[in-house]
């Protein structure tokens, strides 16, 4: 099956509603495969990926941020991006781009998904989203928490972006010495 990659990208948008269906053991399985695919500096590949569809513990994740996760309860599936830190510096840049993987693979299988973000957020005032989540689901101290993708059928309708709506403005082409548009 060919995948026109620029046509995936304008359609994919984050999903926060789903569907109470479960995801097909072999698309979690072609999920991880593609996250396992996802490229790291110097071949390191520091990831690692907890694949939750236990709605208790989908419950308990969705109080992982003090805002903006709550939708991970309604959620048939999560998985959750780690990384460990000694094995590379730039973890997080590696893990990001797994989850990206993950995020785009979801998509082209006809399922909806939203990033979490987990690093350098609260839990409570007190407890930062990496320190709970690490709780839950004993997580060893040098594997640090990127973020958590929900995934599931999506229960809403988003439009494609246009490109009306790029941010041509940001890129600046050198050669021409111009902005891009």
């Amino acid at each position: 099956m060919d995948i026109d990659i620029l046509s995936l990208l304008k359609k994919r948008r984050s999903i926060r509603k789903y569907k109470g269906v479960k995801v097909e053991q072999e698309k979690i399985d072609q999920i991880v495969e593609a996250a396992l695919l996802s490229p790291s500096s110097h071949a390191n590949y520091p990831w690692r990926f907890i694949v939750v569809e236990d709605n208790n513990t989908l419950s308990k994740l969705s109080l992982s941020k003090i805002h903006g996760a709550n939708f991970l309860s309604d959620s048939p599936l999560a998985i959750v991006v780690t990384a460990d830190q000694n094995q590379s510096d730039v973890w997080i840049e590696d893990a990001s781009i797994a989850a990206t993987h993950i995020m785009l693979t979801a998509h082209s299988l006809d399922l909806g998904s939203c990033w979490v973000q987990i690093r350098k957020r609260m839990a409570t005032n007190t407890e930062t989203s990496e320190e709970y989540i690490k709780k839950l689901l004993n997580i060893p101290e040098n594997i640090n928490v990127l973020s958590i993708i929900a995934i599931g059928y999506p229960d809403e309708k988003k439009e494609p972006r246009n490109k009306s709506q790029l941010l041509y403005k940001s890129v600046f082409h050198k050669r021409f010495g111009k902005h891009y548009k």
